[in-house]
């Protein structure tokens, strides 16, 4: 594309917008939509009134007309309620974006549309009709994600979408999760309770922030990694990403593909998986997950144990924590770093160290292993009174 600029429609420009919605009305019906943009609309009536309100937009390439568009900021009536989903976060306010039309020979039309808009609010909706499959493709393309079906003036409905700041987590996805998902690890080992999720929560949501990705994708990814641990731990990635796929309540906030692109980073986030993560979103919930503090490694591992080993004593236990340090930590080890700048490195080199001093390891285990007994057995004492 040469040069774009975007103006609002004046006057003039009415034969030009007709001669573009006339172009658009021609390829919805070579496409296979012939329900959408019937019985003369947009009519001249409807566009005059969209320049009055100075709603109506035209996008100039090298000072000639190719496609235009009406955007609205503030409340809009057909959004106020939606069938079969719920929005991010229907308090903020938003942007519309109706209308979109180009002349025959015009390319890029829609993406600089919504460049343009995303400069003028932080949250952008625009819905279409179900026979409009190349506008329902270019719409998730550019990120917007599926929310529902909403009803426009005539009473016919529209799929509705929405695309959010990246940095903002919706409402309604993180109560759905600490109600129905979260409690799920309870059952779970010490080690991969309910706090291990929130961790890895936390730690994703600040890694999906430094590396501008999705926040709520992010979030879902961590909430749902290893919830497939109930039905164990050999194939509970693999678990995890079928249990994601099978909530139907996600197809509220989140598209088919990105439904996809979740489950592959579920299933990429096991550190004995020798393959790099599939995308961005797989390389950060790995990078949450190994919250690599030393005694937290340590204690985890020893925790890990207690629970799915309690035949094993004590020396039994310390060998087979030092199999497991040595064979995923140590030099050489599987973990692998997929984003190498956080901590972690910085952390890993300190277990490491501590790996490689074997007198100094073993101090640590005996202190935490007395520890974890200590609660077990006070856990017992407490059931047998009970």
């Amino acid at each position: 594309m040469g040069q774009i600029k975007i103006r609002k429609s004046v006057a003039d420009d009415i034969n030009t917008l007709m001669e573009m919605f006339e172009n658009s009305r021609h390829i919805m019906r070579q496409s296979g939509n012939s329900r959408q943009w019937v019985g003369g609309y947009p009519s001249i009536s409807l566009v005059e009134k969209d320049i009055q309100r100075g709603i109506s937009h035209i996008i100039m390439e090298d000072g000639v007309p190719i496609g235009t568009f009406v955007f609205i900021i503030g409340r809009d009536p057909t959004y106020e309620e939606i069938e079969g989903g719920v929005w991010y976060d229907d308090m903020q306010p938003y942007g519309t974006i109706h209308r979109i039309a180009k002349t025959s020979a015009a390319h890029g039309i829609f993406e600089a549309c919504i460049e343009w808009c995303k400069c003028q609010a932080t949250s952008l909706r625009i819905n279409t009709h179900e026979d409009n499959s190349i506008m329902m493709k270019l719409i998730e393309q550019q990120g917007f994600c599926y929310r529902g079906i909403i009803y426009v003036n005539d009473g016919t409905p529209r799929k509705a979408y929405q695309m959010t700041p990246t940095g903002t987590l919706c409402e309604p996805l993180r109560q759905y999760t600490e109600q129905n998902i979260l409690p799920k690890y309870d059952q779970f080992d010490s080690a991969h309770r309910r706090d291990h999720a929130e961790t890895v929560i936390e730690k994703s949501l600040e890694l999906a922030k430094n590396n501008n990705a999705d926040i709520n994708m992010a979030y879902t990814v961590a909430a749902y990694h290893d919830i497939g641990l109930c039905e164990g731990r050999e194939r509970h990635h693999i678990v995890s990403g079928q249990m994601m796929m099978e909530d139907t309540t996600l197809n509220r906030w989140f598209s088919p593909s990105q439904l996809q692109l979740m489950r592959d980073a579920i299933e990429d986030h096991r550190a004995s998986s020798g393959n790099a993560p599939r995308s961005i979103y797989g390389m950060i919930v790995a990078e949450a997950d190994r919250d690599i503090e030393p005694l937290k490694i340590i204690r985890r591992t020893i925790q890990y144990g207690l629970s799915n080993y309690p035949e094993l004593d004590k020396e039994d236990q310390w060998r087979r924590a030092l199999e497991h340090l040595h064979e995923k930590y140590a030099e050489g080890g599987y973990l692998r770093l997929w984003l190498p700048q956080g901590k972690n490195a910085e952390n890993l080199e300190k277990l490491r160290e501590i790996i490689r001093n074997k007198t100094e390891l073993r101090k640590i285990f005996d202190r935490i292993h007395h520890e974890e007994m200590t609660k077990i057995e006070m856990q017992k004492r407490g059931n047998s009174l009970s």
